[in-house]
């Protein structure tokens, strides 16, 4: 089983997906602070075996190569455009429910931050694979529910 992780760094969250390559499968996926990134990812390389992770080139990425190269290889990928491709991206995998089937795509809000989705966008690009996210949309808050 091939993992691979995508990361969307922030300057002050960031998205996080972990991707089975091989079932074309998103594991987890979620939005946290900048400062846990590397424990989450040090977590996967020893309980998942994290083979890959792609990191988006964005104003947020810089410093990252240093820290994640002893985890696993690193591949810098072009982020542009991944902010709105996550926004479609999320109502494919899941599809407006109730009133919001009737907006057009352009005007549905989905509820929480994109950054795991961008990761997953840019892992997606980078393998030329189009991944399944099972379950229920995952909350994506970056800050602690009160």
């Amino acid at each position: 089983m091939s993992r691979v992780a995508g990361l969307d760094p922030g300057r002050s969250k960031c998205g996080l997906v972990l991707v089975d390559t091989d079932a074309a499968c998103v594991e987890t996926g979620f939005v946290l602070p900048r400062d846990e990134v590397v424990e989450e990812l040090e977590r996967w390389k020893q309980e998942r075996a994290l083979g890959l992770i792609v990191i988006g080139n964005g104003t947020g990425s810089r410093g990252w190569f240093e820290r994640l190269e002893p985890l696993a290889s690193v591949k810098t990928v072009d982020e542009q455009g991944t902010t709105l491709r996550a926004r479609q991206r999320y109502w494919q995998l899941w599809p407006a429910q109730g009133w919001q089937r009737l907006l057009p795509e352009g005007l549905r809000m989905p509820p929480d931050d994109l950054d795991a989705v961008a990761a997953l966008v840019m892992v997606e690009d980078h393998l030329n694979l189009s991944c399944h996210w099972p379950g229920e949309p995952p909350r994506f808050k970056s800050e602690p529910e009160p």
